[in-house]
């Protein structure tokens, strides 16, 4: 059986839900960073401070006492014991450059272009998961012979139980939120929506990173048995200060919110409800022509585009959404009892490629949509770290006098004034760091370098730092390849790096954060840029709101 045809939005489309929200007293207690920000010490301190916490939903059986086994970081390897792959001053060892294995039973083929030469696949997904249980989890398989595996289905059974007893409550009418993070230096506004699917070609939505099979898989088993998407993608887009985030303004700081959480971390989190049809109608009439980068969430978004075509190849049944009048988003000012107003002026189907019922009406089901956090970086710029790197095997003195035969090296005395020269150094440079001081390393050979570099990327591409280190300084200066035995990574935090290097006896590479608008150039240039480049921030935190496609 072929997979039916799927819709395709003509440009970007945040469709309004019903959000599903913790009836507790502290909102703060049952959040949790997202899911792959979360060491094994992290469930410990969640779940002490809250028996309902969303961890149990997003990494289940990771609760006290539970031995099966962990779920997988974004990067195809689990995240426990090691750190995870966002922590700040996380040591996790990276990915190699094979891609991880799925989970039994799993068989998922790839696309499109690759991030850099040999890096792990990228692009488009085309997988024929069908015949997978993590994928049919709410069934046993078509033979009836394998159910799903216990930890999804745990997390099924702990989300219903929730929703039974009102821990969970859906609310009455579909909506966008308008999400406030905020905290000493931190103010970030975004809307809170479903995003309509689209394939990276479309250039809509546009990714920056290679993704791995491992991490959909289990990314996939969750949604597709929980029915669910538990926390939100992050995305940015340039929306010239419009007026989408004129009205998240307005909302803020003239309306009552409906949730507000002050975190450990020490931000405080808002959320409001936009329920009025013409408000979102003039929301997405906004968007429509705008383009958004994932900012975090690769994954998760290509676990979307996966869902959509196993749900769509299953022929599951959904109810048809009836396309909007002419003058809905003109003139109605009215909502319907059940929100359904709201949710048609902004179901993006005007246009749209989609395939039709038999009555000719554009049909759409939960899993086109995908939860999002869409942000307007022109209105509030993100925070774009640094990822560090520390080659262990590789003492400071030998990096250093193999780096003297292609770069120029300025030698420093402690790490503080190493640190303030790299921030005054044009790119590319890199600060070696160990136990014997501080090295910096600027003006490379540009023959040396010209030969590295891989000529069938762009002029943007190699010349982003992350590049010059996976094509040059590593293979060529110091010979060798990166992957988890020889090169783990440190999420901004150069002190920790140090120390690592010391340690291991190794050497710390500290690397100036890379430019958004590179970023952003690469990813609309159809690159993915190399592993390990980007850490966005402030992330969505999981828990605010969640979605369940029975309720939208």
């Amino acid at each position: 059986m072929g997979t039916p045809e799927l819709p395709a939005p003509e440009g970007l489309v945040l469709r309004p839900f019903r959000g599903v929200r913790f009836a507790v007293e502290d909102p703060a207690k049952v959040t949790s960073p997202p899911y792959d920000l979360i060491s094994d010490a992290d469930v410990e301190v969640l779940l002490d401070s809250h028996p309902n916490n969303v961890v149990r939903l997003i990494l289940p059986c990771s609760s006290r006492g539970d031995s099966s086994p962990r779920t997988l970081g974004d990067d195809g390897h689990p995240p426990f014991p090691a750190a995870p792959q966002d922590h700040p001053g996380s040591t996790s060892a990276p990915p190699s450059r094979e891609p991880a294995e799925p989970p039994s039973g799993v068989s998922l083929t790839w696309a499109g272009p690759t991030g850099s030469p040999g890096s792990s696949p990228g692009g488009p997904v085309t997988a024929d998961v069908r015949s997978s249980p993590h994928f049919r989890p709410d069934r046993t398989s078509p033979t009836g012979e394998v159910p799903v595996e216990p930890r999804y289905a745990d997390a099924r059974d702990t989300l219903k139980t929730w929703l039974d007893s009102g821990i969970l409550v859906p609310d009455d009418v579909p909506a966008l939120y308008v999400y406030e993070q905020s905290g000493p230096g931190v103010l970030q506004r975004g809307l809170i929506g479903d995003v309509g699917l689209v394939d990276p070609g479309e250039h809509i939505i546009l990714p920056h990173e290679d993704v791995f099979p491992g991490p959909i898989a289990d990314r996939l088993a969750l949604m597709s048995t929980t029915q669910a998407n538990l926390e939100p993608i992050f995305l940015l887009y340039d929306g010239d200060e419009g007026p989408a985030t004129r009205l998240v303004d307005e909302v803020a700081t003239s309306r009552d919110p409906l949730i507000s959480a002050h975190t450990e971390d020490g931000l405080t989190h808002r959320l409001w409800s936009i329920t009025s049809p013409v408000e979102i109608a003039a929301i997405n009439a906004d968007l429509h022509h705008r383009q958004a980068l994932i900012a975090d969430g690769h994954h998760r978004y290509a676990t979307y585009r996966v869902l959509q075509r196993q749900e769509r190849a299953a022929q599951r049944s959904f109810t048809p959404l009836a396309a909007p009048a002419s003058d809905t988003a003109t003139s109605s000012h009215e909502e319907s009892a059940d929100g359904s107003a709201a949710e048609t002026a902004a179901s993006g189907l005007t246009g749209a490629r989609s395939p039709e019922s038999e009555h000719g009406e554009p049909t759409l089901g939960p899993w086109d949509f995908g939860l999002a956090l869409l942000v307007d970086s022109r209105a509030y710029p993100p925070d774009l770290k640094a990822i560090h790197r520390v080659i262990q095997g590789l003492p400071l003195t030998e990096a250093v006098a193999r780096a003297k035969r292609a770069w120029q090296v300025h030698d420093y005395k402690d790490l503080a004034a190493g640190l303030a020269a790299l921030e005054r150094a044009p790119e590319p440079a890199f600060l070696l760091a160990g136990e014997e001081g501080s090295h910096l390393l600027t003006d490379p050979d540009p023959v040396q370098l010209a030969r590295a570099m891989p000529p069938d990327h762009s002029d943007r591409w190699n010349a982003l730092n992350t590049s010059v280190l996976a094509e040059f300084v590593l293979p060529v200066v110091w010979g060798m390849r990166d992957n988890e035995q020889t090169v783990r990574i440190v999420h901004h935090d150069t002190d920790a790096a140090v120390r690592l290097a010391v340690r291991t006896g190794g050497t710390a590479v500290i690397l100036k954060p890379l430019l958004v608008e590179d970023v952003l150039e690469v990813a609309a240039g159809g690159e993915r840029v190399p592993r390990k480049s980007t850490s966005f921030g402030p992330k969505p935190r999981t828990g605010l709101v969640l979605r369940t496609f029975a309720t939208g």
